[in-house]
């Protein structure tokens, strides 16, 4: 039966072990993960046929292009690395791009509302929004610019990928926050079709940033080199 369904062919192909053990050791974003994986498997492949055409049988040959790669012990926190760094990237590009909707409901929450108390408390909420988004936008750059193209040539500081991680997870409760404050403001205000917008825009962005900054987390807690 498992020969029937594939699975018993590709256990004992030790190229198809080789990099599903490989593949459950990593962690990170789907598309550069299976790049990665495909990478591999193809040079894998390569060596296999290069050692086929010297005359050795193919199970010997797979077997031995395995050890000439390295195990998947070996290879996995060079390969992790790469990853953490993609992930990096993604989570401080979503930082960045939810800045503006930050400072979009800095303003929504500073100018919505009546009455003095509430006018007050609003401005109070907003200046830590704007707080948030400044940081936020800062470190989102500086995460940017240090696994962009220096990361082919400088290691990336160890710490940037926490660091980056808590800034989404903070750039997400600020959303969080925002979006209870547009919908307590919404019926106060004149303008509430805008502020009923904003509040639904910055629910759903909560979820991607949230999501990204969850996985930077995860990743930055597994072992690189």
């Amino acid at each position: 039966m498992n020969d029937a369904n594939g699975t018993g062919t590709a256990t004992r192909d030790p190229v198809a072990a080789h990099v599903a053990t490989l593949s459950a050791a990593l962690y990170g974003p789907v598309r550069a993960k299976s790049r990665m994986l495909q990478e591999i498997r193809d040079g894998l492949t390569d060596t296999v046929e290069a050692h086929t055409r010297d005359g050795l049988p193919h199970d010997e040959a797979a077997r031995l292009a395995v050890r000439e790669f390295g195990t998947p012990e070996e290879l996995a926190p060079s390969c992790q690395r790469e990853l953490t760094i993609a992930q990096t990237r993604r989570t401080a590009l979503s930082v960045a791009l939810t800045v503006p909707l930050l400072i979009a409901c800095w303003h929504l929450i500073w100018t919505a509302g009546q009455g003095w108390q509430l006018q007050h408390t609003g401005q109070l909420l907003a200046v830590q929004l704007a707080a948030v988004a400044a940081v936020a936008a800062l470190l989102a750059a500086a995460a940017l610019a240090a696994t962009g193209a220096p990361a082919r040539r400088l290691r990336t500081p160890e710490r940037l990928p926490l660091a980056v991680a808590w800034a989404g997870t903070t750039a997400g409760v600020a959303m969080v926050v925002a979006t209870l404050a547009l919908a307590v403001l919404s019926p106060l205000t004149t303008n509430w079709p805008l502020v009923t917008l904003a509040a639904m825009v910055t629910a759903l962005s909560h979820g991607v940033v949230a999501s990204s900054a969850r996985a930077c987390r995860r990743c930055a807690r597994l072992p690189v080199t």
